[in-house]
């Protein structure tokens, strides 16, 4: 496993860099920045600790996929902790298998940190190698999208 890490400046309170990027306020925001990685990103369930949620979005044939994640920690505006358990393929979550212990144990941590106005997002990311440069290509994308949208609002 690799650990990635992206930061971004955001000219924003840490509140309103976590709402928008969390979705709490208007899920879109959410759909916005991930967006880089597949146009049809959303999410479904709950962003609270200890709560399953998946995130999920369309290939070019129209079917559903994504990755099935617990929320390990949530401090509001200043830390997010989701650990990658499975993936789905369709309606079936599959956590268990090969392709599932690749992942094992990744995190995607989020952490928030507000100073004279202005939010350093940091993102820490445990990636298999397959994917890393995907990640290094498209999260900095996303974090851009992030940012519009919360200097925006």
């Amino acid at each position: 496993m690799q650990k990635l890490q992206f930061k971004k400046d955001i000219m924003a309170p840490a509140h309103k860099v976590y709402d928008a990027m969390l979705g709490l306020t208007d899920k879109s925001t959410y759909a916005f920045w991930t967006a880089a990685f597949n146009p049809t990103s959303t999410f479904e369930g709950s962003w609270d600790k200890g709560h399953k949620i998946l995130f999920v979005g369309t290939d070019q044939n129209g079917k559903k996929g994504g990755m099935v994640s617990l929320i390990e920690e949530h401090l509001p505006a200043k830390f997010v902790s989701i650990k990658h358990y499975g993936f789905l393929d369709g309606d079936t979550e599959i956590t268990t298998g090969e392709q599932v212990e690749k992942w094992a144990g990744g995190h995607e941590n989020y952490t928030f940190f507000e100073q004279n106005g202005i939010t350093t997002l940091t993102v820490d990311l445990d990636s298999i190698e397959e994917y890393a440069d995907y990640f290094k290509t498209l999260y900095p994308k996303a974090l851009d999208l992030l940012k519009e949208i919360s200097e925006k609002q």
